[in-house]
């Protein structure tokens, strides 16, 4: 029996299916591969000590703009060191070290112009981009003077030669600003003098004289803190996403391994379908493979044995099996990704809910202290009833926590399920109360809570709001009863029962107001329009409660001063500012403190306006608040400029007040 031409094209011309074959192996191959920039920006940053920088830092052969952030490229080994550069500002750095950790990301670096020598035709004070760097505690300053008078050789030690243009004197010393240990009868009149930042630690005494001293000095450079925003490159790595930046607004992107580009993180159901693509095109892949193997044996044995297979022998059949196998997601131990605990597990934890261990008694709920089976310390919410408002606002809040991690949120541990006898929200234990009750609580102690730490618990709570609001997330509720803290007065951000999802393609949501009275945005009270400024408003009042450790609302005040808001506003529109600052602060003997508090209530002034759209946006505001924390406000600079009563606006006025860095207000 003879097999039909075609049957025996196929058998007599294998090379030709086999190339059909693989023709289509690779094919299928290239669609598995990942998105080429995921796959580049993939690769990190290396030169000489620098190794394995990614986020925000770009530059470089091998990681385009796109893989990080403007202002964060390091020109790649630029001399036979191998010692990389960043231009900040006008000004080339070499950077020695970058040191990336959860809370704290630090850059060591030196200015390269004087790097070889102290002599510089770069006559300028450094100055940084403060939107994007800015000095830690241990930078002092080391002030350069050129041209200086041969006059003064004898009683100045630390000199060194350097001839600058424009000057016939070649003398020129240096001068540690804060240490001040060299005797200097009189301010010299040298010909210019510059800072340059140095690192505090080594130093504590003055170099050695001449050339060498200050050259060691100035090679050690000193220490900046930069912006990596951890919280969401962390979200988008643990989704296996690569964090970038869109080139021309720089924002931040989680760059997805299909080339899709996602606000914060790539959805783990987007990326399990990317896996099981993967898995079914490497899959036909290696069936293809398979074929292409046995084709070729086949007619290898078929050659050899010279005869030809009756059609009868072949069995055409394709058979293909869909198997879906669905988890029960450990039949209820988990909801939304949260560990599901027993109502009988944690009513153990808390000694059946002893009154003992409450910690706190919400408007709906109870909070009790608790330890679970593993050790773990935990603060169990308890809701007080089971309706369907509070089941909407209890899956609410496991909704939101559940997809946010950030160093200054509460985490969710779990709950119990929404068919439990009680709903129960179970959050890591913070153990140092809250920010009222320090400020004016059980816990409230004259100096206790210092300005330093104050603006820090500011600067951290602005931080997680503007982390919220990337995130397309209102909280709703911000006060100083939600902002709690641990043992080193770090912040942890709560309460997110009231927290709405925010559509990005809206810009307000219209709601019945919700909140606490003394926090509530007036036009969201007014309008019933809820966007980000209102949580703006709520934190202004934040700011003022740390500036005067008063409450939110006091009935026991005057009529028009029970609203705190009222009063700050009040006091400083009447340039009477020093008699709402807490006395503990030091407003009055310490100018740096009364730099900054000043700074913070005009900022303070400018969240609680009354027209919403007049308000700072969360990230600007804590952006400032960060400028404020890390300047110096040296009194060299600091100029006092006195703003007369009708320049200081009504808030209903529209216009805003300049920010500080244009002037400084004279409120006290």
């Amino acid at each position: 029996m003879t097999m039909p031409n075609n049957h025996h094209l196929f058998l007599r011309s294998p090379p030709i299916v086999l190339f059909i074959l693989y023709f289509f192996f690779i094919f299928f191959l290239s669609r598995c591969e990942d998105d080429p920039l995921y796959t580049q920006c993939r690769q990190p940053f290396s030169c000489g000590t620098l190794r394995n920088i990614s986020y925000p830092f770009w530059g470089g052969a091998n990681r385009p703009q796109e893989c990080g952030r403007s202002g964060f490229e390091l020109i790649n080994c630029v001399d036979e060191y191998q010692r990389p550069q960043i231009k900040i500002k006008e000004f080339y750095f070499y950077v020695s070290n970058i040191n990336s950790q959860e809370l704290l990301h630090t850059m060591n670096i030196s200015r390269s112009d004087l790097w070889d020598s102290p002599c510089t035709d770069y006559l300028f004070n450094t100055t940084l981009d403060y939107n994007r760097f800015s000095y830690v505690q241990t930078v002092r300053n080391l002030t350069l003077y050129y041209g200086c008078p041969p006059a003064l050789h004898p009683s100045i030690p630390n000199n060194f030669t350097c001839k600058i243009n424009g000057t016939s004197n070649d003398l020129a010393y240096y001068l540690d600003d804060s240490l001040s240990r060299i005797n200097v009868p009189e301010k010299p009149s040298c010909f210019i003098e510059i800072r340059v930042p140095m690192f505090w630690e080594g130093f504590d005494v003055m170099p050695e004289n001449g050339t060498a001293g200050v050259e060691r000095v100035l090679r050690q450079g000193f220490q900046v803190e930069y912006s990596a925003q951890w919280d969401l490159c962390r979200l988008c790595s643990n989704s296996n996403g690569i964090c970038v930046s869109n080139a021309t607004d720089d924002l931040f992107l989680c760059l997805c391994r299909d080339g899709v580009f996602k606000p914060i993180y790539c959805p783990i159901d987007d990326d399990s379908k990317f896996n099981l693509k993967r898995k079914i095109v490497i899959g036909v892949c290696s069936v293809i493979g398979t074929i292409a193997i046995m084709s070729s044996i086949f007619f290898i044995w078929q050659r050899r044995n010279k005869n030809l297979i009756g059609p009868s022998s072949y069995a055409s059949r394709s058979i293909f099996s869909k198997s879906y196998s669905r988890s029960d997601a450990e039949k209820g131990s988990a909801y939304l990704g949260v560990h599901v605990f027993t109502y009988k597990e944690l009513a153990q934890a808390t000694n059946n809910f002893d009154s003992s261990k409450e910690l706190g008694d919400g408007g709906f709920c109870t909070v009790y202290y608790g330890k679970v089976r593993d050790g773990r310390s935990v603060a169990v919410k308890r809701l007080y009833e089971t309706n369907d408002k509070r089941v909407e606002q209890f899956m609410n809040e496991i909704e939101i926590l559940a997809r946010l991690r950030h160093q200054n949120l509460v985490l969710l541990y779990g709950c119990t399920s929404h068919h439990s006898r009680e709903l129960l929200l179970v959050y890591e234990y913070v153990p140092n109360g809250t920010l009222a009750d320090h400020l004016h609580g059980g816990k409230a102690k004259p100096g206790a809570l210092p300005w330093r730490t104050r603006i820090n618990i500011a600067v951290e709570t602005a931080t997680a709001l503007s982390y919220l609001h990337a995130s397309e997330i209102i909280h709703r509720d911000v006060k100083t009863t939600n902002i709690l803290l641990d043992n080193n007065f770090c912040v942890k951000v709560a309460d997110f029962g009231l927290s709405r999802l925010f559509p990005t393609d809206v810009t307000h949501i219209s709601t019945a107001p919700q909140g606490t009275p003394g926090y509530v945005d007036p036009d969201y009270n007014q309008c019933y329009q809820l966007t980000t400024k209102s949580d703006v408003y709520s934190f202004g009042v934040v700011l003022v409660e740390l500036i005067s450790s008063l409450p939110a609302v006091d009935i026991t005040r005057c009529r028009h001063e029970i609203n705190l808001s009222n009063m700050a506003i009040n006091k400083i529109q009447k340039h009477a500012l020093h008699e709402l600052v807490d006395p503990s602060l030091g407003y009055e003997s310490d100018f740096r403190v009364r730099k900054m508090i000043n700074a913070v209530a005009e900022l303070a002034f400018q969240c609680l306006q009354i027209e919403t759209e007049m308000r700072p946006s969360m990230v600007d505001v804590e952006n400032e608040l960060k400028r404020i924390q890390s300047d110096d406000f040296s009194k060299e600079k600091a100029e006092e400029i006195d703003i007369s009563a009708d320049e200081v606006l009504l808030l209903k006025s529209g216009h805003l007040l300049p920010s500080p860095d244009s002037v400084t207000l004279k409120l006290g």
